[in-house]
């Protein structure tokens, strides 16, 4: 089957780049689930991060030619991920974490999609989170799955986040264009990051199917960041709306960096620090028009901690990089 674009030099049409770190008990489902594509035109890169279990052997023992196994030491996914974009042949680059699964029809229907909006750099599906070995029911849709151009992503965002790292495709070009694409040594919205500046200059196209599998495997996930400290990306969010010409976007900028702030607080006050989330909060000036800031002042001030926990998204602890609250 043919590239959804001619490569040049003898190149593919996607290249998958799988970050690998310990994840021997899981690479060989994600693997194959690139694998197992309808759509043929690919390479599958898999960046070992200096793992020290048997996945890396997993990998090699396949002896399939479309794989690629470069080696680093551990440095983080997001040095794996970029060495990964760094050696890509393809035109389009797919992200793909050596948990998570693809839809056999992902790869087919990024080509179709691409064709459709031959101006758009991104292009996203939806998912759906699954825990241990049982498969997510995904989508198959059809040879015109239904697209939404998403221009404003920090307006779209904040309905709720509609994709994930696994479920993004994004134009070779446009990913070298932006230099460093994830920041090495963060561990913490470091892909939120990426998919911002990419929104910044183009729209992207969000497929309403869902066509990747996101594994849940734990009920919580922990982060070296100090619970009183801004993340890196939060605050490089907020120095570029501050430069941002378009009024519109500016404020939708601004306004989702509070809304941040705001779920900070809501985490604190998950962990008992009263006075910590009041200062997130005093520092979300652009979300107090909103009814979340208000409400979550009447949390810090009235409510006891066990009934806190309940009220937070767990989506929004593992975006900042929180442990979920234990009950």
């Amino acid at each position: 089957m043919a590239g959804t674009e001619a490569a040049a030099g003898g190149g593919v049409a996607f290249s998958v780049v799988m970050p690998l770190y310990n994840g021997a008990a899981w690479v060989g489902r994600a693997v194959g689930s690139v694998l197992g594509q309808a759509w043929r035109d690919f390479e599958l890169i898999v960046v070992d991060d200096g793992s020290t279990d048997d996945g890396p052997a997993r990998v090699q023992h396949l002896g399939d030619a479309r794989i690629r196994l470069l080696r680093q030491p551990n440095a983080g996914v997001a040095a794996a991920r970029n060495a990964g974009i760094a050696s890509a042949r393809g035109n389009w680059v797919v992200f793909l974490d050596a948990d998570d699964v693809q839809a056999p029809s992902f790869l087919a229907c990024i080509a179709a999609v691409q064709r459709r909006h031959p101006a758009v750099d991104t292009i996203a599906t939806l998912y759906r989170y699954f825990t241990g070995a049982q498969m997510p029911p995904l989508d198959a849709p059809g040879p015109q799955p239904e697209v939404e151009l998403v221009h404003d992503l920090p307006a779209r965002w904040m309905q709720g986040p509609a994709f994930f790292t696994s479920s993004v495709a994004v134009r070779t070009s446009r990913l070298r264009a932006l230099g460093a694409c994830f920041p090495s040594g963060e561990s913490v919205g470091e892909d939120l990051d990426l998919w911002f500046r990419l929104a910044e200059q183009g729209p992207i196209a969000l497929v309403r199917s869902h066509l990747v599998g996101h594994r849940l495997e734990v009920a919580g996930s922990l982060s070296s960041r100090p619970a009183h400290t801004v993340p890196p990306f939060l605050l490089r969010l907020e120095a570029r709306a501050r430069r941002e010409p378009h009024a519109a976007r500016r404020r939708s900028m601004l306004l989702f960096a509070a809304q941040l702030r705001v779920d900070l607080a809501r985490a604190a006050l998950a962990r008992g620090q009263r006075l910590q989330a009041l200062h997130w909060l005093g520092d979300a000036q652009e979300a107090l028009a909103h009814r979340r800031w208000w409400v979550t002042l009447g949390m810090a001030l009235l409510l006891p901690r066990r009934w806190m926990a309940p009220l937070i998204p767990a989506h929004v602890l593992r975006a900042l990089g929180e442990q979920l609250p234990q009950a």
